[in-house]
């Protein structure tokens, strides 16, 4: 009977231990440390530069049309726009909490959706941007290279395809400059 009531008093201590590791992830909300790792491209990636290292954050949803061809460069200037779309004219919309402790971060919406414009929105925080790799449903892909620039809350123009394309989905390379910083990627209708 001591032995029990020993044994179970060690379990009670040993689970009051790691109590206040679990109630601190709950309350920061914080994932669990992930492996950073060299960025992947395909052959014929246009942009020659040194590949970044950075953690991914995975898609929720597989995309279903891998980079087969590599349309040139589009470079953005990161203008600020003074109104964004609004919610009439949105296809899709998706985003992303960066938080400054990953550093550089890859991740991808996957959008699935024709559409005529994507918006680049900082929702909230400071955000650098490295670049964006835009895939249609036939293959071919745009790279948008977005030379580390860092913006703050707005609306920007990312990519506009006058006649209207398919885009199966989108990946990001980027981080936080703030402690944390929400992006949204929008499609505009045809």
């Amino acid at each position: 009977m001591k032995r029990l009531i020993a044994i179970g008093l060690l379990a009670l201590l040993s689970l009051q231990s790691t109590e206040p590791a679990f109630a601190a992830r709950r309350a920061g909300g914080r994932r669990e440390a992930r492996r950073r790792t060299v960025v992947v491209v395909h052959p014929g990636w246009p942009l020659r530069r040194p590949l970044r290292t950075v953690i991914v954050h995975p898609a929720r949803v597989a995309f279903r049309v891998p980079p087969a061809s590599f349309l040139p460069v589009t470079v953005w200037t990161g203008s600020l726009v003074a109104t964004g779309p609004t919610s009439e004219m949105l296809v899709w919309q998706d985003g992303e909490t960066l938080e400054r402790a990953d550093d550089w971060t890859e991740f991808t919406l996957n959008c699935d959706s024709q559409g005529s414009k994507l918006w680049l929105q900082v929702v909230a925080g400071r955000a650098q941007f490295d670049w964006a790799e835009v895939v249609f449903d036939n293959g071919d892909a745009l790279v948008v290279d977005m030379s580390n620039r860092e913006r703050g809350p707005g609306y920007f123009d990312l990519l506009e395809f006058r006649e209207g394309r398919r885009v199966d989905h989108v990946r990001v390379v980027a981080r936080a400059r703030t402690p944390e910083a929400r992006v949204v990627l929008k499609m505009e209708e045809h």
